[in-house]
């Protein structure tokens, strides 16, 4: 018998054309998306800009500032964004993208690819979508933000279980066709966070009072354990902002006005409200057949932002003043205020769980190009897309 002997590299692999694969590319080892957590004081910037690349039209993060949140982070000017907390922006506008980033609140989690390493990347016709995957691991899932109702008979339809007698740490069980479970949470999954607090703080004897004095609903965290365990290896805490929500009962409403000849039909008042922000900007005297109750708007709801731009914090005049320079046509976001105050208890944004209204972005990213800057003025910059975070 004649045997056929093949020579082996350490650095090219067996010397055997019969294994030359010939399928998609596979991830380069070498290229590795990287996490990077932005924290950032109330107030604050990240400290960084994003822009569209006019050749691959992927985001391009810019000019990030000495010091920031950013610079610490890791970001570096030319990296590639990939991911805004957890979720993927591939193919996604712009101004999508923009406002995941305005509604994360102080923590901002990006993934991201080096420049060089992204191009290098798209000339091998590497999968990104793939590439972000093996990064994560095979059964990588994202965390549940889960909207309790309590059934009059049944209560919660879950209970609470230390972790192996583990202070701090709990898993849920579920009622089969309970409550709990219709409501997206499954039998063993990891209990992070309950009506806005975490448990990790929690004795078990306060975490059950917290279930007892809730009424009607709770809101909670929850994830799978292999999941959680793999965020644990990757350095990376488990928060609101990185979940998938179901069924929360408030949803940030896109409003499209077109003025007509008497107008939109409203009026914006400057208004007292209870919390942190003193002022709220609110929708008020919608006119029966105007142009703002055809388009959905409703007597008392807070404005969050105009033509995608949040003016919670703007001054009136100012709001006043961009709405009217929009011309004949302004989009508005907005909410109920029971929605505003259901988020303020959770420390979340309002605008968290805008994405499931309808299409709350519809401008395209050839639509109104230009950077805006830390004043919330548009300037144009070489014909690319930028935006100051």
């Amino acid at each position: 018998m004649e045997f056929q002997c093949f020579t082996f590299n350490p650095k090219e692999g067996i010397d055997n054309p019969a294994l030359v694969i010939t399928d998609d590319p596979e991830p380069h080892l070498g290229t590795v998306p990287r996490l990077c957590q932005l924290k950032r004081l109330e107030g604050q910037s990240f400290g960084f800009n994003l822009q569209v690349d006019q050749h691959s039209q992927g985001f391009e993060i810019k000019d990030v500032e000495p010091w920031s949140p950013a610079e610490l982070s890791g970001l570096r000017d030319g990296d590639r964004l990939l991911e805004v907390n957890e979720k993927s922006v591939d193919g996604m506008n712009f101004y999508w993208v923009v406002r995941k980033i305005q509604s994360c609140g102080l923590c901002l989690f990006l993934l991201v690819l080096r420049q060089n390493e992204y191009e290098q990347a798209l000339s091998m016709g590497l999968d990104l979508q793939l590439l972000v995957k093996a990064s994560k691991g095979e059964h990588w899932s994202r965390p549940r933000l889960c909207y309790i109702s309590k059934h009059p008979e049944h209560g919660f339809g879950m209970t609470t279980l230390s972790v192996n007698g583990q202070k701090g740490k709990y898993f849920v069980r579920t009622v089969d066709d309970g409550t709990a479970e219709k409501a997206g949470v499954c039998n063993g999954d990891i209990l992070i966070w309950i009506n806005g607090i975490s448990v990790s703080t929690l004795t078990h004897t306060a975490l059950s009072r917290i279930v007892r004095k809730s009424q009607d609903s709770l809101t909670v965290l929850v994830i799978d354990s292999d999941s959680e365990s793999r965020y644990i290896r990757r350095k990376m805490p488990i928060l609101p902002v990185v979940a998938d929500s179901i069924n929360l009962p408030y949803i940030a409403k896109t409003i499209h006005l077109v003025k007509r000849s008497d107008g939109y039909g409203f009026l914006l008042r400057q208004e007292r409200v209870e919390g942190p922000q003193k002022i709220a900007h609110l929708l008020r005297e919608v006119d029966a057949g105007s142009a703002a109750e055809g388009a959905g708007m409703t007597d008392g709801d807070l404005l969050l932002a105009v033509n995608d731009e949040c003016v919670e914090s703007m001054e009136h005049e100012d709001i006043v003043k961009k709405i009217k320079n929009s011309g004949d046509k302004v989009t508005l976001t907005s909410i109920s205020m029971q929605g505003r105050n259901y988020y303020r208890e959770l420390g979340i944004s309002p605008l968290f769980n805008e994405e499931c209204s309808q299409h709350c972005i519809k401008r395209q990213r050839e639509s109104s190009p230009g950077k805006t800057t830390k004043s919330g003025r548009d300037r144009e910059e070489k014909g690319s897309v930028c935006h100051s975070v």
